[in-house]
């Protein structure tokens, strides 16, 4: 079973910048697809951004859409979100975690092997 460790959280000025990372042991990386979530206090998990096995196929969140990059690298076995232009409501903990179905979903109980999470702070 895949086991995630997140990092890169930090606190921001909005406008700014973070590149969050997500490294993966055990199993087979290369073989799942993975998806980044975001949870703030008194809010419920909601997916932030996905990409496929092979990097090839990405898909976002609307709030996110052009601000936020899913990237994945397979020899490291490291998946990442770069994130642009953030904005106080960004403010969250972020989670990465394996897709566990084939089909593309938004659902985080399609999802699995969650990380511990990194809290990102945008505030001025």
């Amino acid at each position: 079973q895949v086991q995630l460790v997140e990092s890169g959280g930090g606190v921001v000025q909005p406008g700014g910048s973070l590149r969050l990372s997500c490294a993966a042991s055990g199993g087979t990386f290369s073989s799942h697809a993975m998806g980044w979530f975001r949870q703030a206090p008194g809010k419920e998990r909601e997916f932030v951004a996905g990409i496929g096995w092979s990097g090839g196929l990405t898909n976002y969140a609307d709030s996110v859409k052009g601000r936020f990059t899913i990237s994945r690298d397979n020899a490291k076995n490291t998946v990442y979100l770069q994130m642009n232009r953030l904005k106080p409501e960004d403010t969250a903990v972020y989670y990465c975690a394996v897709r566990l179905v084939v089909r593309a979903t938004t659902d985080p109980l399609d999802f699995g092997s969650w990380g511990q999470g990194t809290q990102v702070t945008v505030s001025s």
